[in-house]
């Protein structure tokens, strides 16, 4: 990239000019994230925790967050392959504290372009990655994600038609038309990655998409990235109801769309409604006791750990900054 005589000057005159908004945003997200926290604790009625626990047994726990840090080693993967795609090169430590705060806190806060957008430009900024660069990796992270979902929504639409048409009280063909047009969407993007005009362009901002190798790379780390978050919860729900796992996939994938079309903060509220009528072969109490475990174990606990983390980035920082 080449500038005129003028544009260095100009840059860092805006860069200057406009360098409080970054902290300031991250200031902001971290404010709202402890607020947000207080609120879920409080919420949180004591005896019906204790009691999730105490019905859930050692192993079934040690499984749920076992899947857990396999999903959010995965999620570090959307980072590194987008990071890959724009060709910069950031330490793998960099990468994972980027991705799993940045996840960690918009599971929970919602709106994930915004808040996890913020959270990567605390991490990444001072590592030299421009506000451009930040979004597109946000993008590119956010279309790996939704390949991976959309890929195991139709195979398990079509894999368990029967049982995800007895869960959601259609008919198998309904199922087969669902998975088809799916199937039929991804194929048309991969087509479209496959060529050379796969570029999104958004009032003057130029992202050229990965190509179809990275594309089905994507694809794969992402559908990996959601069975594995999918199988917290399945491991937590009682055994002997006959529930397989991928017409459970298919109910759970359907659940975390409902709750982002609705913009409530990790889905809280529509996801667990949709789960408990998708479930209701399974006594209610103990459908519920394993969602609230599952809230526990895979948005709560992270959630902390990525304050803490945080926390203790800036503190570092501060210090490494202060000795110079």
């Amino acid at each position: 990239m080449s500038f005129g005589p003028h544009e260095p000057g100009t840059a860092l005159r805006r860069r200057s000019r406009w360098w409080w908004l970054g902290p300031l945003a991250s200031i902001a997200i971290f404010g709202a994230s402890l607020a947000v926290l207080w609120h879920i604790i409080g919420q949180m009625n004591p005896d019906d925790l204790s009691g999730a626990f105490r019905n859930a047994s050692l192993r079934q726990l040690g499984l749920a967050c076992a899947f857990t840090a396999l999903s959010y080693l995965l999620l570090t993967g959307y980072d590194a392959l987008a990071l890959k795609r724009l060709g910069l090169s950031i330490p793998y430590r960099t990468t994972a504290l980027a991705s799993f705060t940045s996840y960690s806190v918009s599971f929970t806060l919602g709106f994930p372009i915004v808040t996890g957008g913020t959270v990567r430009y605390w991490i990444y900024a001072p590592k030299g990655i421009r506000p451009s660069e930040i979004a597109s990796l946000t993008v590119i992270a956010g279309l790996t994600f939704w390949l991976g979902l959309g890929a195991i929504l139709s195979v398990s639409l079509f894999y368990s038609a029967d049982a995800v048409a007895a869960l959601a009280r259609t008919s198998p063909l309904v199922v087969h038309g669902v998975g088809a047009l799916i199937a039929a969407a991804i194929l048309a993007y991969l087509v479209w990655v496959a060529t050379d005009e796969r570029t999104l362009r958004v009032k003057g901002w130029n992202l050229h998409l990965p190509g179809l190798g990275i594309t089905l790379g994507q694809m794969m780390l992402g559908a990996c990235e959601v069975c594995a978050a999918a199988a917290v919860l399945f491991v937590l729900l009682p055994g002997g109801y006959g529930l397989e796992y991928p017409a459970f996939l298919a109910a759970y994938i359907f659940a975390c769309l409902l709750g982002i079309a609705s913009h409530s903060p990790g889905g809280l509220g529509v996801f667990e409604a949709t789960m408990l009528v998708a479930l209701n072969r399974i006594p209610f109490e103990q459908v519920l006791g394993a969602l609230l475990l599952f809230r526990v174990i895979y948005y709560l606990l992270p959630f902390i750990l990525a304050l803490v983390l945080l926390a203790l980035n800036e503190m570092f920082r501060r210090i490494r900054g202060s000795d110079r």
